[in-house]
């Protein structure tokens, strides 16, 4: 790069082996650093006993005056973009006009997508034109992140307070409103920012966060999270405590992913109340996704990302090491001591355990095979039908209480999911009483209007079985009349007479998403979820308030579900809102009976807990010598039963206990209330989060001597759990 005598223009020569570098793939590269191509002259060269090469040389006008002495940091961007390892946008024009190096940029757009995450009003477009326009106010966020972060930086608060005098003096001549909201939530994150590996170089950054401190953002707010950026994926860490478990979710979310995870930690904060202190909750999503139909190029790309988010993640976390804590290299804590780091498998990463559980042993990360649990040492869930196992237990206290035993008993099933999948797979293998006359999931929609119990179950146990199942591949000679397996992309489908019987349905077509919404709403004695979405809501809720917008056309009302029972093996099922709603209006009136997703499916978190809690007892035994590493895989391997009727004890007195304190009806409202209002006042519990009412809603219930519903009973006692484990 240089500046011809006399010239206000750059004269670029970009030297490209091979082929030439397409004009539409460059220019964008010149105008996201502020660089305007003017010309462009293409000279092909063949050296001597070289390969050939095409040399571009480019004329071009910049945005703003440059000096010579930024000429490098030009090209090392150019060459960063060029290779992929920085994005294409308007943050990079802060290279050129705050003198910011492209990975200070970088740190700039990775804020910037946080800050998306949790809500900022504001689009990319808004953020990279008010740093453009305050380009000192990029350069003193850069020059405060290195003043903390730095490990370099000495006399680290004598820069702080210059710099943050001088920040105050620049937000006091921003005249425009939006622009000064912009630039203080950047502050304000940059405020809240705990550690970071920039200093590390590493070809992804990450970043903690205080959440309390980090500004406006949805409720429930983490303890503390990790923020994981690349070019290639993003993806966050939920924490709820010090002490916390969960599993890490590859989600399809792009903009909104930590909304679904939020959401995951919230119902794991509850779950794994039993076993620890709280929840934690993590995904990812794909930034270059290659084509769905060439799945094994998804699955390379999605273990690429995940391994980023947990590299991302054991980069600034704590180790423990010859009895002390050890801190990461290049990295400057503005927190305390913080070890304690777990992760399992979850949606699309149910077998990933095993590729986390290598990093931490690449670290040196003193948990070993207990940091992702369901490993190739660990409990495989699917095998041991561990989460429906625990749903059922749920299910089974459910009919027991309405007098009917399914175990002996038939009894009618609609479900979400399918057989290939380990909740709703397990889940439809529990009783032989099962009759399952509807189902949906992603692809199809299946209708069995009379069904045959002993023939059903062996064809779903055959389909269970199989390495990869749908719908598709169950036998429709064994489907009862009228029933048939439907694709979900059909514009229409023909119903007969018993499907529209069954259904509740007077049209002879419909759309899948009618068909849908009719088996969520259908009269059958047991709605079991098994599948991914939220799929009821209450009246009251708009379908935004639901957070699954794929599922918003086919999504009910609770009071339209007239199944008397509803059991969440799938996560986030329901809304809380729509839960209570069911509980008081549902099963055609009467009031159907649930409990939270937190409860019905806690069985595999309390699973994966028990791993973790082995696993680390045993590591010292191991480390002494008193018991070699295939001896203890076999001891967990041995104690797979007995971990199981634990879990399962859990569920069972986890589901008695609701039961008691209901049968206490209102006359416990008061004493209910006293609870709520304590472990409010403790921090414990958000009603509004919780779902639970209101010292004026539930002033008015005790009036109008009206009980709390299960669902709501559900989610107040794990809190006083929580709050005892606190206390």
């Amino acid at each position: 790069l240089a500046r011809p005598p006399g010239a206000a223009g750059l004269v670029l020569r970009l030297a490209s082996p091979g082929r030439p570098v397409a004009l539409a793939d460059a220019l964008p590269l010149f105008e996201s650093l502020d660089l305007r191509a003017v010309e462009e002259v293409p000279y092909r060269l063949t050296p001597a006993g070289a390969d050939p090469v095409v040399l571009h040389v480019f004329t071009l006008e910049p945005g703003a005056p440059v000096e010579e002495q930024r000429f490098p940091a030009l090209l090392e961007a150019l060459a960063a973009l060029l290779d992929g390892r920085a994005e294409v946008d308007g943050f990079n024009r802060l290279v050129l006009r705050a003198g910011l190096d492209w990975r200070e940029s970088w740190l700039l757009r990775a804020m910037f997508r946080w800050l998306k995450q949790v809500g900022l009003p504001f689009a990319q477009e808004s953020v990279e034109t008010a740093l453009a326009a305050h380009p000192e106010a990029a350069r003193l966020l850069r020059d405060l992140f290195r003043a903390r972060f730095d490990p370099a930086a000495t006399d680290r608060a004598a820069r702080e307070r210059a710099l943050d005098a001088e920040w105050t003096a620049l937000l006091d001549a921003v005249q425009s409103p939006d622009e000064d909201r912009i630039l203080t939530r950047l502050r304000t994150l940059l405020d809240a920012m705990l550690r970071t590996n920039f200093f590390q170089a590493k070809p992804w950054l990450s970043f903690k966060v205080d959440s309390a401190r980090a500004g406006e953002m949805p409720a429930p707010r983490p303890w503390r999270e990790i923020f994981v950026h690349s070019p290639r994926m993003e993806g966050v860490h939920l924490r709820a405590g010090p002490v916390a478990r969960g599993g890490i979710r590859w989600s399809d979310r792009r903009e909104d992913f930590r909304t679904e995870i939020l959401g995951l930690m919230k119902a794991q904060r509850v779950k794994n109340v039993v076993i620890v202190p709280t929840g934690a909750k993590g995904g990812f999503i794909l930034k270059k996704s290659p084509p769905a139909a060439d799945r094994e190029a998804v699955m390379a790309e999605g273990i690429a990302s995940y391994r980023t988010l947990v590299r991302g993640m054991l980069d600034i976390t704590d180790n423990l090491a010859d009895g002390g804590v050890v801190t990461p290299p290049g990295v400057v804590r503005r927190d305390g001591d913080d070890p304690y780091l777990v992760v399992a498998a979850d949606k699309g990463t149910a077998t990933f355990s095993d590729i986390a559980n290598a990093l931490s042993a690449e670290y040196g990360f003193w948990l070993g095979d207990a940091f992702a649990s369901g490993g190739s040492a660990g409990y495989d869930h699917k095998a041991m039908g561990i989460t429906a196992r625990g749903a059922w237990v749920m299910i089974a206290r459910h009919f027991a209480e309405l007098g009917h035993d399914i175990f002996a008993e038939p009894f009618t099933v609609a479900g979400v999911g399918d057989m290939s999948g380990d909740v709703f797979g397990n889940g439809l293998l529990i009783s032989r009483k099962t009759r399952l006359v509807a189902a949906f999931d992603h692809r199809h929609i299946f209708l069995d209007p009379d069904p045959d119990p002993d023939t059903s179950y062996a064809e779903r146990a055959r389909l269970f079985a199989l390495p990869r199942s749908s719908w598709a591949d169950y036998d429709r000679g064994l489907i009862s009349r009228g029933g048939g397996v439907f694709p979900r992309t059909a514009k229409h489908i023909a119903l007969s007479p018993e499907a529209r019987a069954l259904l509740g349905l007077s049209e002879e077509r419909a759309e899948p998403a009618a068909i849908i919404r009719a088996i969520l709403r259908a009269e059958v004695d047991l709605l079991y979820f098994g599948g991914i979405g939220t799929y009821v809501k209450s009246s009251t809720e708009r379908q935004a308030e639901a957070g699954d917008r794929a599922n918003d056309a086919v999504r009910v009302d609770g009071r339209e579900v007239r199944a008397r029972v509803v059991g969440e093996g799938a996560n986030l099922a329901l809304t809380q809102a729509g839960r209570i709603e069911y509980a008081r209006d549902g099963a055609g009136g009467a009031g159907g009976r649930i409990n939270t997703d937190a409860l019905d499916n806690a069985a595999g978190v309390a699973t994966s807990d028990r791993e973790v809690n082995i696993k680390i007892l045993l590591a010292d035994v191991e480390r002494a010598g008193g018991l070699t590493r295939p001896q203890r895989d076999a001891l967990l391997a041995g104690m797979t039963g007995e971990v199981a009727a634990l879990v399962l004890r859990d569920n069972a007195l986890q589901s008695l206990a609701v039961s008691l304190e209901e049968r206490a009806g209102a006359e416990a409202l008061p004493a209910q209330a006293a609870l709520m209002a304590r472990l409010e006042r403790d921090g414990v519990l958000d009603r509004t989060v919780a779902g639970l009412p209101d010292a004026a809603a539930l002033a008015a219930r005790i009036a109008a001597g009206e009980a709390l519903v299960r669902p709501e009973i559900a989610a107040l006692l794990p809190f006083a759990k929580l709050w005892l484990n606190e206390a």
